[in-house]
């Protein structure tokens, strides 16, 4: 099966650091917080489950290049060659103050399409899985999108813009549109999480804008797999590239797609295209 090793060493990792992660939950104090932007935290465990995880990817695959959040390089080209993408606590906000999802993110892309997807959640313990030709695996069992096919009857995550506020008026139009016309709209604070989920058919769908490459590199790759639709916000767009994305049961993503519209042409103006 294509990519079998990168997948097995991928979720390898990803166990090594949630075994990592997972006794400092809820003990962390005020000085263990550090801030690197605007509503964005840091702590000792994101950087200690980062090295674990960028040490076993370069130890099975050393010729591969790494774009981890912690020490982030910006300009790595991330449609050439093999980049291992990594969130090495994904939902840090959520895991500093005890409330759950937070998770591991560990995603392969080559040659700018995703190849493997792996999400562990911590708090729950459950492990996501995919490569690419190879379907959707949660703790080993086979896993699939929704067969939901109607907006009113779905049940629909999102993320809040929480550190650029230029496209905030776009959400909103586009939240309201979802609260009106879908069963339910929901936050959990993790989109490698909200993704998982989504490709587990537990939500019917998932858009959210202003993510990183580390927060979807992962999710969509789980996304595609399971038999979802998963694009950016405007045509043509690559979600992990732009930062926005929306991921959807095939029954629900067309008319998913024109609820969240305002938010993808608010987001396409603000960021000059991505």
């Amino acid at each position: 099966m294509p990519f079998a090793a990168e997948r097995r060493a991928a979720e390898s990792a990803a166990r090594a650091a949630a075994d990592f992660i997972r006794p400092h939950a809820g003990g962390l104090d005020a000085a263990d917080l550090r801030s690197k932007g605007v509503h964005d935290l840091v702590t000792f465990v994101d950087e200690g489950s980062q090295r674990i995880v960028v040490d076993a990817l370069g130890a099975a695959f050393p010729d591969d290049r790494v774009l981890a959040e912690e020490g982030a390089d910006a300009d790595l080209d991330l449609d050439r060659g093999r980049v291992w993408i990594v969130d090495p606590l994904d939902g840090t906000t959520n895991f500093a103050h005890g409330v759950p999802p937070y998770a591991v993110s560990i995603g392969l892309r080559v040659d700018g399409v995703g190849a493997v997807g792996v999400v562990l959640d911590v708090s729950s313990g459950e492990l996501f899985s995919a490569a690419r030709g190879a379907g959707l695996e949660v703790d080993g069992q086979r896993g699939t999108v929704s067969a939901t096919d109607r907006l009113d009857d779905a049940l629909v995550a999102t993320g809040f813009p929480f550190r650029d506020y230029r496209y905030l008026d776009g959400y909103l139009a586009a939240a309201q549109a979802v609260m009106r016309s879908a069963r339910g709209l929901r936050r959990h604070g993790a989109a490698a999480v909200d993704l998982a989920w989504t490709a587990a058919g537990r939500f019917d769908g998932f858009f959210e804008a202003g993510l990183a490459p580390w927060d979807l590199a992962a999710g969509v790759v789980l996304e595609a797999a399971a038999g979802g639709v998963v694009t950016g916000l405007w045509d043509g767009a690559d979600p992990v590239a732009t930062g926005g994305v929306l991921a959807a049961a095939p029954g629900v993503a067309d008319a998913l797609g024109r609820a969240v519209a305002p938010l993808g042409a608010a987001y396409r103006r603000a960021t000059n295209g991505g």
